[in-house]
């Protein structure tokens, strides 16, 4: 048996770093310790891909992509199925932090091939990551790059690359966004159209010279023929970029922050924790791998569990993953493809440029109702496979126990999860009020398992279940 203290820390670990696992799977990663299991999900070629055809098989639209739901419905499978978590979970990163939406460009195949760039790239080079996201067509078409020309420059993508993706306000000037536009003119794609028969149409990249400015350009204190890949080169040698990434990375796996149009007024919650990461980017020339690696390690990470509140992707695939359901090409993959969305965060359909408002934000009354019943419908199920195997875990200590005894096993297979003295104090009321608690070892005991589930579903409705 693992150390609870061990068992809590992985757990915390791969509940960031991925969507969660089983105990088992928890207790596996104990055995292999705790910096090799970050040096795996870093090396997140070393672990098995999903096998695409298995749920193309049963879900040809997953492939073919005609509408969001099915981009959305091949992003959920993949989060919940796949051998490299991290790699998921940073692709769900930079949709924050570069936030496109289907609303606005309309083609569901663009938006998943802008997600494979983020999985693909997302912990390589940052440098490298903006070049291609500034050629990605969907980014492109969402900020309107496609209508700036050499005669007359549109500021859009200038803009949200200098405000929201790089270096936040406060660190240029109106002149610079414009000098930036002028450097990105001629960057636009070819494809708007998909046909019935043949599939979707991949939007691509185009260059066009002749509408490019080839004029002197002085943008952040340098001045030059500059294109695009100059102004991205100029951008991460600011100093205000190392801070301005890291603090999105310790917002989305260690603390909830402000939203980012706060930042310049608001200090980082952890300034010293920023200035660590921030020299590791700017050491390892704007990788971010090895930022991941200092920041999974770090003390400040392993101190900060449930400081955080679960996102509904989270919540979704955590979720799934611990319970068992859908772990297979399943008839509701379609269904399930929508219930991010019902709890506020519609994967692939960001509100705006800034991307979602995290943290409490996510909880309000609609969004809290459909995630409680979410999690609370599946952890009330003992036939799912992830619920059965709890329900084993916690009866497997004799046939009696006290309602406190219940409620501490639930807590512990459910995290290690803790409750303030009121809620345990409720949660203990409510099973005490069930009678006595028996179990026949080695039986199937359905009164047990269902008494187990419904202390689960409970737990599943406390506030410390919102914080991961």
């Amino acid at each position: 048996m693992a150390d609870n203290n061990d068992v809590a820390l992985m757990s915390h670990l791969i509940r960031r770093a991925g969507f969660g696992a089983t105990r088992d799977e928890i207790e596996a990663l104990v055995a292999q310790g705790y910096e090799a299991t970050v040096d795996q999900l870093l090396d997140s070629d070393s672990q098995p891909d999903i096998d695409e055809a298995l749920l193309f098989r049963y879900h040809p639209m997953a492939e073919m992509i005609y509408t969001l739901p099915h981009a959305q419905m091949n992003w959920l499978y993949r989060m919940v199925n796949t051998g490299r978590p991290l790699r998921e979970k940073m692709a769900l990163f930079w949709h924050h932090v570069f936030a496109t939406g289907n609303d606005k460009v309309t083609d569901a195949f663009a938006m998943h091939s802008q997600i494979s760039m983020f999985r693909e790239h997302g912990m390589g080079n940052y440098r490298d990551l903006l070049v291609r996201l500034a050629k990605n067509p969907a980014m492109i078409y969402w900020l309107d790059n496609q209508d700036n020309h050499k005669r007359a420059p549109n500021e859009n993508w200038g803009r949200e690359l200098l405000e929201l993706f790089a270096l936040g306000v406060g660190n240029y000037t109106e002149k610079d966004v414009f000098e930036c536009a002028r450097a990105f003119t001629g960057w636009t794609f070819t494809g708007k159209a998909s046909g019935i028969q043949l599939g979707p149409i991949p939007w691509k990249f185009d260059y066009r010279g002749e509408d490019h400015d080839e004029g002197e350009k002085t943008f952040l204190g340098e001045t030059g023929n500059f294109n695009g890949e100059d102004i991205v080169e100029i951008v991460v040698r600011q100093p205000a970029c190392p801070a301005f990434i890291t603090r999105h990375l310790y917002n989305f796996f260690v603390a909830d922050e402000p939203e980012v149009p706060k930042w310049p007024n608001d200090p980082p919650l952890d300034p010293d924790a920023i200035a660590q990461l921030s020299e590791v980017f700017v050491e390892s020339n704007y990788e971010i791998t090895p930022v991941l690696k200092a920041l999974f390690n770090s003390d400040f990470f392993k101190e900060s569990a449930y400081r955080k509140v679960r996102s509904p992707a989270e919540t979704v695939v955590g979720t799934l993953k611990v319970t068992g359901d859908l772990s297979d090409p399943d008839p509701r993959w379609g269904d399930m493809a929508e219930k991010p969305g019902s709890m506020g965060q519609d994967l692939m359909n960001p509100p705006s440029v800034e991307g979602w408002h995290t943290g409490r934000e996510w909880i309000n009354s609609g969004a809290l109702i459909n995630r409680v019943n979410f999690a609370a419908d599946r952890l009330g199920n003992p036939d799912l496979p992830g619920v059965a195997a709890i329900t084993r875990r916690v009866g497997s200590n004799g046939p009696t126990m006290s309602a406190a005894e219940l409620v501490d096993r639930c807590l512990d297979e459910m995290g290690p999860m803790t409750v303030d003295a009121e809620t345990h104090g409720e949660l203990v009321e409510r099973v005490s009020a069930g009678g006595p608690i028996t179990r026949n070892p080695g039986d199937e005991d359905r009164q047990f398992s269902q008494r187990v589930c419904d202390l689960l579903a409970m737990i599943a409705g406390t506030k410390e279940f919102l914080f991961t």
